[in-house]
């Protein structure tokens, strides 16, 4: 019989899981690749949760749908902040 007083633990290999900067760079490129202005549709798609904004190609809206816009959010101001160097001057 299982000890219920444990707590199981469950990981994901690291192989499996796909980032979110993997994500937007996809996606990003799947974007040009159409024609379409990325930044404008990305920031539509963050603002709506509407996926239409994000075309099928190469699936680009597959693969955005797997992440929480709010996660899109965290990882964009990051790779802001660090190329502003925020981190580093605390002006």
């Amino acid at each position: 019989m299982a000890d219920l007083g444990s707590t199981q633990f469950f990981r994901i290999s690291p192989d499996t899981e796909v980032s979110v900067k993997k994500i937007l760079e996809q996606v990003y490129e799947a974007m040009e690749d159409k024609g379409y202005n990325p930044v404008s549709q990305i920031v539509g798609y963050i603002m709506s949760g509407d996926p239409t904004y994000i075309t099928s190609h190469n699936g680009a809206r597959s693969l955005i749908m797997k992440i929480e816009r709010d996660e899109i959010v965290e990882e964009l101001l990051k790779e802001y902040i660090k190329n502003r160097s925020w981190e580093e001057n605390p002006d």
